[in-house]
Formats: structure tokens, C-alpha cells, sequence
């Protein structure tokens, strides 16, 4: 993987204002990567600092503070901090945000990752498993019709909470998009007119072979549209 090359070729074809992030599951730090400084409320603000071109790794505690991205994650809670996800889940059930019933569905990594790996695609000191973007709905719809076309599986969109998007494409090895959900977006700073997808390492290099395709397939279009509007419409 071009991993320098994968990041210019997303940021510019897609307008990015967020760098690409490369997340990594290893069981050991990788030679050279310093742990996380520091606490974040959330496991979705470790997106944020990787968005921001910081290099780190985490381990199992520092998630500790997110009892639902520790959940997606499969880091079980220490025994003293248990209550905090049925005390999260509750509240959310109080204001009719989700109904308990539905936890259970909630995808989840398959096992306890050792340390997670975060940083800039261009930058990532290991192979990434996972590589997540945040764009504009009208430039992620070229990424999603790359996938397409280069035949990779692709997702229907998905809700809250954000951070199961991240499971869904490991295990599955798929192109996920989503809105992203209420906490995301406070704890990242992530704008309104923005959303995620989330793309298995495995899929970003036949997308990105496809991406100048789809964007010069749709330039034509645009224009080929352009004309119909202006010949046809007549109100």
C-alpha cells in the first residue's frame, strides 16, 4: 500500500478538510509509536487527534471514559465502571434516543485488541485495518461509486452510534458510510454538512484505482444533465 500516495489521491479528489485516519488493531505497540498523552472523553476523539496529523497508540483504559465505543470495541469495563454503560444506555432509553432491545444487535469487534493504532493514512507506522474519512455528501458519493465499480462490498448506511461502523468494515471487509451520531460529532468537531465512511484496508486500493474514473464519468454527466435541464425544464 502507497499509503502517501492513497492519502493525496483522497484529499484532493475528495475536497477533504479532515486528513484520512489509518486505525490498526495489533496486540503490541509497533517499535517507535509513543502511547497516547493524556485522556479523551470518547473513543471517537482519538479520530479527531489522528485527523489532526498525531501519531499514538492506545491501550484497552484509555477507552475506558466511552462506555459504548469500549463496547463496539470489545474492551469489557474495569468491574468499578461497569454501572457506566447500563447508566449511558438508560439515559439514552429515557429520551426515547434508542430502546434497550436494540443493544444486542450492536456490532462489535470480534476479540479485545492489545492496542489500537491511530495516525494520518500517509503516515501510519504499521498497516492499517481500517481507514476512515470524513467529507461532503457530494464528494463521499464518488468514493462510494468507486467502490462500486470496483466491486468491493459496500454497507447501507448507517446511524448511531458512530464507532460500530468500525467493526461492521473489519469484520466484513466492506465500505461503510455513516451520518455519524450526536457524541461523534461534539467530541471530533465534525460539521453538519459531513459524514464518515469507512473503508477496509483491503478495499482502498482497487477504490482508489477507480476514483479518477468515477470523477471524470460524473464530470461528463454533470454536464450531459446540465443540458437536459436547460433544454427541457420549462418552469
Amino acid at each position: 500500500m502507497d499509503k502517501a500516495h492513497d492519502q493525496q489521491l483522497l484529499v484532493s479528489a475528495l475536497g477533504l478538510k479532515r486528513l484520512p485516519v489509518a486505525i490498526a488493531f495489533r496486540d503490541e505497540p509497533p517499535p517507535g509509536v509513543l502511547p497516547l498523552e493524556g485522556m479523551q472523553p470518547s473513543t471517537c476523539s482519538f479520530w479527531r487527534l489522528a485527523a489532526e496529523g498525531r501519531t499514538f497508540y492506545t491501550v484497552p483504559a484509555d477507552h475506558y471514559n466511552c462506555p459504548i465505543g469500549s463496547y463496539t470495541h470489545h474492551i469489557p469495563l474495569p468491574p468499578a465502571r461497569e454501572p457506566e454503560l447500563t447508566q449511558t444506555l438508560s439515559l439514552m432509553s429515557e429520551l426515547g434516543y434508542i430502546r434497550l432491545e436494540e443493544v444486542p444487535a450492536v456490532p462489535r469487534l470480534p476479540h479485545t485488541p492489545g492496542v489500537i493504532v491511530y495516525s494520518p493514512l500517509a503516515s501510519a507506522p504499521v498497516d492499517p485495518d481500517i481507514v476512515l474519512v470524513a467529507g461532503k455528501p457530494g464528494r463521499m458519493m464518488l468514493l462510494q461509486e468507486a467502490a462500486i465499480r470496483a466491486q468491493q462490498t459496500t454497507a447501507p448506511l448507517m446511524g448511531r452510534p458512530t464507532c460500530m461502523a468500525i467493526p461492521v468494515s473489519f469484520t466484513s471487509d466492506a465500505v461503510v458510510s455513516s451520518l455519524g451520531c450526536i457524541g461523534n460529532r461534539v467530541y471530533t468537531s465534525i460539521s453538519d454538512d459531513e459524514f464518515y465512511t469507512v473503508i477496509s484496508a483491503k478495499a482502498l486500493e482497487p477504490i482508489a484505482a477507480q476514483l479518477g474514473t468515477i470523477i471524470a464519468a460524473n464530470a461528463t454527466l454533470e454536464e450531459y444533465h446540465q443540458g437536459r435541464r436547460a433544454t427541457i425544464a420549462t418552469t
